[in-house]
């Protein structure tokens, strides 16, 4: 049963005499037990009738009772307050006296508030087509948040219908606070979130999920009804980039705020006008939350970029690194896209070697998000499978914060390389020996000419830590370093027109290029190893 009382006559009353459904008039009469908003909309109808009707057989009785009386009898309507949600004391309320009501309610019009939401769009038929849609999907998940998006009119409506029985509550001398109101979302919650539960199987609808089932609803009939308030509240609306309307909810509800009543009801019908089509449902979307995987890989061929390398729109090589390593897990996470991050980065002729390079995917609405360890050992067995350019080690699902460490203190970890170093002039053994006693070298390196077009001109100062050589022929040598992370390793050493200071040539006393180079380490302690 409803749980009405003797102060929320004349609201009802009203509102239903103004086109309010009857689960709006519960609202604003700041019914809080959920178990009145899941009766059937019929039912509800009914008891706010029946409530009507009492209250004119009491005005009836009580207008016969004779003046000598002193404790005329009064009509009562027991409450239900079983509901382990209620906060109403007691178990009966007095019906007020009222005048003859308006037969003409808003029972199978569309209401003039929430615009058909809580009347055609909260049943078992609805809760099917939301299961059905997800279902269709095929999602992998355990529990599920519900969110509704409303149109922003909603705000407005509402508004007027609390200006509209204001004047009522405060000839009564009752308190009523607009912040009080159930909201529209809440009490749609209330009544969908356990036939959606029951359609999806059992699983729990929670206020917290990495699962996420969104509804929304439109009403092209009223998309001005919010229009005014740009004119008296231009500063609530101003456009954002990603929204395709400055009337959001949020910018409404923010003008509403701190429009005057008079201003509103010169601008806005009072009680809001009655809508001749009911709110169109969206179709339903579906949301998992990022899924993220780490691990390290290994870059064997001298042909193959990071990422995808494309020159003025088009492909320069047939694949990428990251491609390599997104394809298998974009499959078997039924993925819609990847992002893709790393520990830095090499040049597209460079190998990475020994422990290989962080890395981490981004992977983007996951339909599937659970993989045990052997699942994911067979996914790092495909993926080294699918090529001999690349090999992927430690691979393992982390969560969004431990990608942090990838990145933290990137430019104080040290990085290992090895290059193939060519002179000019010929050279011997003994001309080189020198560099392997040079510790701690500290060079200035001006963003590279090769760079600059993606990457902003500054001067940064790397330190190259240790370095070894290894003679091969006169005008060749092999050359170890260990440097902090960022050096450039190829301008060290050819120079870059002078843009790195001190480099290879000036230190050699001789013009030198770099013909191959590897990556050997990075001393990047993530992700966690993992025993082969």
């Amino acid at each position: 049963m409803v749980p009405l009382k003797e102060k929320d006559g004349p609201i009802v009353k009203n509102l239903l005499a103004a086109g309010c459904c009857a689960r709006c008039v519960l609202r604003f009469c700041c019914i809080g037990v959920p178990s009145a908003y899941r009766q059937s909309y019929e039912d509800t109808v009914k008891e706010l009738h029946d409530f009507i009707r009492e209250a004119e057989n009491n005005q009836s009785q009580d207008a016969t009772v004779p003046e000598h009386t002193e404790n005329p009898p009064s009509k009562k309507i027991r409450l239900d307050t079983t509901d382990a949600d209620s906060h109403f004391e007691g178990d009966t309320a007095m019906v007020p006296v009222s005048d003859e009501p308006d037969k003409k309610t808003a029972d199978s019009e569309v209401c003039v508030v929430c615009l058909g939401v809580l009347q055609e769009f909260c049943d078992r038929a609805h809760a099917t087509k939301i299961s059905d849609a997800v279902k269709t999907e095929n999602y992998q998940f355990d529990t599920l948040v519900l969110s509704v998006s409303l149109p922003a009119q909603l705000s407005v409506r509402e508004h007027s219908c609390w200006l509209h029985i204001k004047k009522e509550v405060r000839e009564k001398s009752m308190c009523l606070n607009k912040d009080d109101v159930i909201q529209v979302k809440e009490a749609f919650k209330w009544i969908m979130q356990g036939l959606i539960s029951k359609e999806m199987g059992g699983k729990p609808v929670v206020t917290k999920s990495s699962f996420e089932i969104g509804v929304g609803f439109t009403h092209p009939e009223t998309d001005g009804d919010c229009h005014f308030l740009a004119s008296t509240c231009s500063d609530c609306f101003r456009p954002t980039k990603n929204k395709q309307s400055v009337f959001t909810r949020m910018a409404v509800i923010k003008a509403l705020e701190k429009i005057s009543d008079d201003k509103f009801l010169k601008k806005f019908p009072c009680p809001p006008s009655k809508p001749t089509s009911k709110c169109i449902a969206q179709d339903v979307q579906c949301l998992h939350v990022s899924v993220f995987v780490a691990g390290r890989y290994n870059k064997f061929s001298r042909a193959l970029p990071q990422t995808p390398w494309l020159i003025d729109g088009e492909r320069r090589m047939e694949s990428s690194v990251e491609e390599l390593i997104a394809a298998p897990l974009l499959s078997s996470f039924r993925a819609d896209g990847f992002n893709f991050s790393s520990s830095g980065r090499e040049d597209v002729d460079v190998r990475t070697l020994g422990n290989g390079r962080p890395f981490a995917l981004e992977l983007l609405n996951p339909h599937r998000a659970r993989f045990n360890k052997a699942e994911i050992r067979q996914l790092q067995e495909t993926i080294n499978g699918s090529s001999d350019k690349i090999r992927v080690r430690d691979l393992q699902i982390v969560t969004r914060e431990a990608m942090g460490h990838m990145k933290e203190g990137e430019e104080d970890k040290t990085k290992s390389y090895t290059a193939l170093i060519w002179t000019r002039k010929a050279i011997e053994k003994e001309d080189i020996t020198f560099i392997d006693n040079i510790k701690e070298l500290k060079i200035a390196q001006k963003t590279p000419l090769r760079v600059l077009h993606r990457r902003p001109l500054a001067v940064r100062e790397r330190v190259i830590h240790t370095m070894s050589t290894r003679f091969l022929d006169t005008h060749h040598f092999h050359l170890e370093l260990r440097t902090q992370a960022g050096t450039y390793i190829k301008e060290f050493v050819h120079g870059d027109f002078g843009r790195t200071k001190p480099n290879l040539c000036e230190l050699l006393e001789a013009e030198t290029d770099i013909l191959e180079l590897d990556v050997e380490s990075v001393d990047v302690d993530w992700p966690p190893a993992i025993p082969e």
